[in-house]
């Protein structure tokens, strides 16, 4: 919510002269993704825990392969969880052990957003069968961050122009103060769901577009 004060008391800042208009402005751009972040694996259930834990460590290890002879570094290759759960049945109201869950699960990180869907089949075809999330975000974001303040920057300036001339009075060229609102770290990541295709045919991801916001509140000083 906007507020445009012509504050006769104490400001926020000791600094700030009494006589001040406050705007908030906010800005934002878009940006392209240039990163994809996959979170896949494997889930085993069994009577027997060490079969399952060998059928998912296989299968897992054929995953990590596989994700590198796609030229994604080992480095870019990470557990996300790793869990062992008894799994029972109940029947009659009476728990019933029915044997072991072991769920690994991978965090991939790609910097061709084009080749999501191939990640995802070629994991898939190599034992994954939970593909649990798909961003996309911005390796660095600074540029657009710094974008999205300037439009803030310039929308705040406007907007406490608008109020000087429509009261009539003299705005200073320069703000008394400038504040950067909190933001997050980076860009909202854009989350996906994968589609699994015919096997012929590449699961279609797409990366869409990515969002960076600011806001400012600035004080200028009127006569």
């Amino acid at each position: 919510m906007y507020g445009y004060p012509i504050n006769k008391t104490a400001s926020p800042s000791n600094s700030i002269h009494s006589s001040t208009i406050e705007v908030l402005g906010e800005g934002s751009v878009t940006a392209t993704p240039d990163r994809a972040v996959v979170d896949l694996g494997v889930v085993t259930e069994g009577p027997n825990l060490q079969a399952i834990q060998a059928d998912n460590a296989k299968a897992i290890s054929n995953i990590i392969q596989s994700m590198m002879s796609l030229n994604i570094p080992r480095e870019k290759i990470q557990t996300q969880d790793y869990r062992i759960e008894v799994v029972n049945d109940y029947v009659d109201g009476k728990q019933i052990f029915r044997g072991y869950k072991v769920t690994h699960l991978l965090q991939i990180t790609m910097d061709h957003v084009g080749q999501t869907g191939k990640l995802v089949d070629t994991a898939v075809a190599n034992g994954a069968n939970q593909v649990t999330s798909i961003q996309f975000t911005i390796a660095h974001p600074e540029f657009y961050e710094n974008q999205a303040l300037s439009v803030a920057i310039q929308r705040a300036r406007q907007k406490a122009y608008t109020i000087a001339n429509t009261l009539g009075v003299t705005l200073g060229a320069i703000p008394s103060q400038v504040q950067e609102s909190p933001r997050p770290a980076g860009p909202m990541p854009y989350m996906a769901t994968a589609k699994f295709a015919a096997s012929s045919v590449e699961t279609p991801i797409e990366p869409g577009q990515l969002t960076i916001k600011a806001a400012v509140r600035v004080w200028y000083l009127f006569a």
